[in-house]
């Protein structure tokens, strides 16, 4: 990889971290189901604009029911329990459980695939991994932060479900882009109802700017900048380069919220992503070998 990837890959770190700390900002003043909602409307519009901008154009008809469980899955699902689940826990400790989703991902192909099996390496791998959530969840009781931190592998096993499902779009003759303006698009339109019913949006009042802002932001730089800077590295350095990306975000979130927020992880948290870390090293190394 070259310098420029780095920078690249670094930056998208950044970006992804930064959505737990904008969560943590936008939940000062606004419910949950709004704040995903303004993350994917508005993603949705800028995406769209880059689309017909590039003279691409949207997706045809035929994928869109398959857009749309990628955006309950990719989109819906973790985005609105991160949120929930940062109502009890800090967005580093949130940031160290979605790390989680690479062993997710490798269960859910075992299962679904018929061409990336569990093999021993990766199973260590899974192994030490969930044995660092372990070390994590130890004492913690099935209310409040347990909860949370529950939430938080569900919304990490959601996007280990949209991996899988979404190997379908790389023969479906859509552009990547195209299929990340259709996926945030299908979120936003599945969305709106339960918005509307939910939290009854004409009911609220001005949270003030700080949480509008978070909202911006993880609509623009955690979502539409993100995907953008993704695919760049993609067609840069390619999926192994992407994949390093998983090491970094726990470690620009943790960054983010002890520099903005004064958030500090615990011990046993840092015990657990050694762990986490120490399994995803396994499973890439098996990944890149090819044994």
């Amino acid at each position: 990889m070259k310098l420029i990837d780095w920078i690249l890959l670094w930056t998208l770190s950044l970006l992804w971290g930064g959505s737990f700390l904008f969560n943590e900002l936008a939940l000062a003043g606004l419910p949950p189901v709004t704040i995903v909602w303004g993350r994917v409307a508005l993603a949705a519009l800028l995406l769209g604009l880059v689309v017909r901008a590039s003279g691409q154009g949207m997706p045809g008809r035929a994928v869109w029911p398959a857009l749309a469980v990628m955006g309950v899955m990719n989109n819906l699902v973790p985005f609105t329990l991160f949120v929930l689940a940062q109502g009890q826990i800090t967005g580093a400790l949130a940031s160290v459980l979605n790390a989680t989703t690479p062993l997710f991902t490798v269960l859910v192909a075992h299962v679904a695939t018929s061409d990336e099996r569990l093999s021993p390496v990766k199973a260590a791998g899974v192994g030490l991994g969930f044995g660092g959530v372990l070390v994590m969840m130890a004492g913690e009781d099935l209310g409040g932060e347990g909860m949370a931190m529950l939430a938080c592998l569900g919304a990490a096993l959601s996007y280990g479900l949209a991996g899988v499902w979404g190997r379908r779009f790389r023969v479906a003759g859509i552009t990547p882009l195209q299929t990340a303006a259709g996926v945030v698009t299908c979120s936003a339109v599945l969305l709106t109802p339960v918005w509307l019913v939910v939290d009854r949006p004409w009911a609220l009042g001005f949270p003030g700017w700080s949480p509008v802002l978070a909202v911006v932001a993880l609509a623009t730089l955690s979502s539409a900048v993100a995907y953008l800077i993704f695919f760049r590295i993609l067609a840069r350095a390619g999926a192994t380069a992407i994949s390093l990306v998983t090491f970094l975000i726990p470690f620009s979130a943790a960054g983010l919220g002890w520099l903005v927020l004064g958030e500090r992880l615990e011990l046993r948290h840092f015990a657990g992503l050694a762990l986490i870390l120490g399994g995803l090293a396994l499973i890439e190394r098996k990944r890149a070998s090819g044994r």
